[in-house]
């Protein structure tokens, strides 16, 4: 019998891969179809609530649960490396910590006013989750269209690490079941173990060898330069699981940490997007959407719908206002781009599944709501990018005639 539970789990788990690789195939050649106007990570959703339990029940998401974990922490180790730590730091920073808190007291006043959770843990838990950013979500947008070094990618940067860490942070302070001061002092044993961590890397390369033997280790068969990344995003994640925090705080902090050790356009970043990109965050991803109940949003639609717009008022709003009235040293010029910021700010998703994650596991909420808020999170991630992408385009449309216009004037002038 054990012989046969073992030969069944096995073909789930091969069946589940096959499944993944179809989905992660076929999804950018999807987004590719609608001219990206539809995002990728959109497609893995719905494709694998396609092939999940809920549809058509092929694809088993437990079978691979180690995989996505660690999927999940390739995307935030790759946003918190993305992320330029000089936009956490100064008026930027205080800026966007500063909105994110006024999002969470919009999140909590909407909820109050429009939705009945029945529990106020899961109201808190909803409205953390409300105010999040999806900076690992939004990375691959913002890179294929060339956006991380101009004003509007910056402030998007900065205001969505605001938002990844503060919902983490709210959620390890508030979803737990410890009292706030014990949650403090966890936070900052972990703040000091992600510090230890840091200097290691720094010492061990002053050991007499290890400098010329990881450079000659770094290709061919041995990789070592990605194993010793794989090693500290993983000493991380198990660092954030023994203090009871979740996973994804420990994987942004080793982003953070990767940025001050490798240069940016060094071969080790572009091989571990190789391995993020290519095979675990489409894992990720296609996993979370097999998590998504399609019965419980057919169900309550209206839910849905206010969960949507709430998350838009909630999150984008503020941050329309702060860039448009306040403003940084990241803000655009352009009104039409702060416009943008504001939609891509209020995309959420990653943060949404962990914190519902979190509070389905607590018994602080319901299988049900968490379905619908994790596709009212996804809904945001297929509408609120392509808004802001479709201001983009007609940015880009006047920049070419100027462009045009300028050619022109120049060869006249010639």
């Amino acid at each position: 019998m054990i012989v046969l539970a073992e030969a069944t789990s096995e073909a789930s788990s091969a069946t589940t891969l096959f499944w993944i690789a179809v989905a992660a195939v076929l999804a950018p050649l999807v987004a590719r179809l609608t001219r990206r106007y539809v995002p990728e990570v959109v497609v893995l959703l719905v494709l694998g609530m396609l092939v999940g339990p809920y549809v058509l029940d092929v694809a088993d998401p437990g079978s691979v649960a180690p995989v996505s974990q660690l999927g999940l922490g390739m995307l935030f180790l790759l946003a918190g490396f993305e992320l330029d730590s000089s936009l956490l730091r100064g008026r930027t920073g205080a800026v966007a910590g500063g909105t994110w808190l006024v999002s969470l007291v919009i999140a909590t006043v909407v909820l109050s006013l429009l939705v009945d959770t029945g529990d106020f843990t899961a109201h808190v838990a909803i409205a953390i989750a409300m105010t999040s950013t999806a900076l690992g979500t939004l990375l691959p947008i913002l890179k294929a269209d060339g956006l991380l070094r101009l004003p509007l990618g910056r402030s998007v940067m900065a205001h969505g690490a605001i938002g990844e860490l503060g919902p983490i942070l709210a959620m390890s302070l508030l979803l737990t079941s410890r009292n706030l001061l014990g949650a403090v002092i966890v936070l900052v044993l972990f703040a000091i173990a992600v510090v230890f961590i840091a200097r290691v890397p720094q010492h061990a390369a002053r050991v007499p060898g290890l400098r010329s033997a990881i450079t000659e280790m770094d290709a061919g068969t041995f990789q070592l330069s990605v194993r010793v990344v794989i090693l500290l995003l993983a000493s991380l994640m198990a660092v954030a699981a023994v203090f009871d925090l979740d996973v994804v705080l420990g994987a942004f902090a080793a982003g953070l940490i990767l940025r001050r050790l490798i240069p940016e356009d060094s071969g080790v970043a572009g091989r571990l997007e190789v391995i993020g990109f290519g095979l675990l965050i489409p894992v990720f991803f296609v996993t979370s959407g097999m998590n998504i109940d399609p019965g419980a949003v057919a169900q309550h639609p209206g839910l849905w719908a206010i969960l949507v717009v709430g998350i838009g008022v909630a999150r984008g709003v503020p941050v329309w206002v702060s860039e448009r009235f306040v403003g940084h040293a990241a803000t655009p010029p352009d009104e039409r781009q702060r416009v943008q910021v504001a939609f891509y700010a209020a995309t959420g998703l990653p943060i949404i599944v962990a914190v519902t994650s979190v509070a389905v596991d607590g018994d602080l909420m319901s299988a049900q709501l968490a379905s619908i808020m994790v596709a009212a999170g996804a809904t945001t991630v297929l509408i609120f990018p392509l808004v802001a992408r479709l201001l983009t385009r007609k940015d880009s449309t006047a920049v070419g005639d100027t462009d045009s216009d300028a050619a022109a004037s120049d060869g006249q002038r010639y």
